[in-house]
């Protein structure tokens, strides 16, 4: 088990999920095969892997008052989940995700912030020291950009080091950039922060030197089923995942980077914390939902010792 703490400010929704055979077209209705309300947010599904998997996590983030609030809080606590700064907000909901997912484990996804868009700086007040003392600072997009920029800020001068996963996509100030540790975007997500389409492995890596050149000292570019392409100073390479029989995608990022984190904090060496983060995210899509998707440690360690 990690001593090192983990922050995660983020994101806390509950997952409305519809399964079907494919996607509508507008103006049609379809018939969904099955219905579920399932924990998710990518702030709570980064929290939830990363303390699953053994790290030791901090979670910073807003529930609406509600009772689906106050139950997902409890469940990141019998996950082992510090919550001591989920702030609940009077008279909002928790926010909300409607998940389509298609055979072909396909998702499109609509999302109503609720909750979320009060995870403002004032409430940083509150946690900083919980950023301080922390030895990494793990955030998303799914919770306002000020937020995510003043967290930066305090995680930089306390020497934090500080790990964006900037999804869903938007752009980005420099002064953000500049003072990631590491990046962990998908194809769609480079392109749009860098103006390059990643799409080979020397796309990869042009995307990578256009983030280092803003001063990012590690990037990993997600390329799905290709694997991941790490670079550091400019040197990089793809570390290839494991081929499994995908039923829902949802959350497969996010386990990858409470996985991740949870190997580097343990001092595992880059390349060997990709692949048990690539395991933990592959076990994921073997079951339906986000946060219910999520493995835990020892089936992890059985999965690599079975590959």
């Amino acid at each position: 088990m990690s001593n090192h703490r983990l922050v995660v400010l983020g994101s806390i929704n509950a997952d409305h999920v519809v399964y079907t055979k494919r996607f509508p077209q507008a103006g049609e209705t379809i018939f969904g095969t099955k219905y579920q309300i399932a924990y998710g947010g990518k702030g709570a599904n980064q929290a939830v892997a990363a303390a699953r998997l053994g790290a030791k996590v901090d979670f910073i983030g807003c529930i609406g008052d509600d009772s689906i609030g106050q139950e997902m809080k409890t469940a990141f606590e019998k996950d082992n989940i510090n919550t001591q700064h989920i702030f609940k907000i009077s008279q909002e909901m928790t926010g909300i995700a409607m998940i389509q997912v298609t055979e072909q484990a396909e998702n499109s996804i609509v999302i109503c912030a609720g909750a979320n868009a009060h995870l403002l700086p004032e409430r940083l007040t509150e946690c900083q020291s919980t950023i301080q003392n922390a030895d990494a600072l793990l955030m998303q997009l799914e919770t306002p950009l000020e937020t995510i920029i003043q967290a930066t800020n305090i995680a930089f001068e306390s020497g934090v080091k500080v790990i964006l996963n900037p999804a869903p996509a938007r752009t980005l100030p420099d002064e953000l950039l500049e003072k990631l540790y590491m990046i962990t975007p998908n194809e769609t997500e480079a392109e749009l922060l860098t103006g390059i389409k990643v799409t080979d492995e020397q796309s990869a890596q042009q995307a990578a030197q256009v983030f280092h050149q803003k001063g990012i000292e590690y990037v990993l570019i997600t390329l799905g089923s290709k694997g991941v392409y790490c670079s550091h100073q400019n040197q990089g390479e793809i570390i290839k995942g494991f081929k499994v029989n995908a039923i829902d995608t949802t959350a497969a990022g996010d386990t990858f980077n409470g996985a991740l984190l949870t190997a580097l904090l343990e001092q595992k060496p880059m390349p060997e914390a990709i692949t048990f983060a690539h395991a933990a995210a592959a076990l994921s899509v073997t079951k339906k939902g986000a946060q219910s998707s999520i493995p835990s440690r020892e089936d992890v360690m059985n999965f690599l010792q079975s590959q």
